[in-house]
């Protein structure tokens, strides 16, 4: 259920290049199943600088509030209106039609240091 091809946060984001310096990011299907029915996201707009590990957000679902992190440095180039409109999109499909946002890096080898598929499936485990 952790795609292999993207790479991830211990916060439990997800980052999936877009082809030069563009990612997309959301949550992880284990984060949408620890928080339940989401019901509300507030995302960054257009525009916005993000820096890694800062909080750029939030998802309320029917248990909690829980922040949106950073997961690199950026500039956000694009938020998923569809998620804004119908916030289920997450627990439907987070690593498809439920992405967050793109954000353009302000320096792409940051993605490198991010955790690969088994290192996060490590992080899951554990929890």
């Amino acid at each position: 259920m952790i795609p292999g091809e993207l790479k991830y946060t211990s916060e439990h984001e997800w980052i999936r290049s877009d082809g030069g310096d563009v990612v997309s990011v959301g949550i992880t299907h284990y984060a949408q199943e620890s928080l339940g029915d989401i019901v509300f996201v507030s995302l960054p707009s257009v525009g916005d600088s993000v820096s890694a590990g800062d909080s750029c957000g939030e998802v309320e679902s029917t248990k909690s509030v829980s922040e949106l992190y950073a997961p690199v440095n950026g500039e956000v180039v694009e938020v998923n209106a569809s998620v804004d409109a119908n916030p289920e999109l997450i627990n439907s499909a987070p690593y498809g039609d439920g992405w967050l946002m793109k954000i353009r890096l302000s320096d792409p080898a940051q993605v490198d240091g991010l955790l690969s598929a088994s290192e996060y499936e490590g992080i899951t485990q554990g929890a």
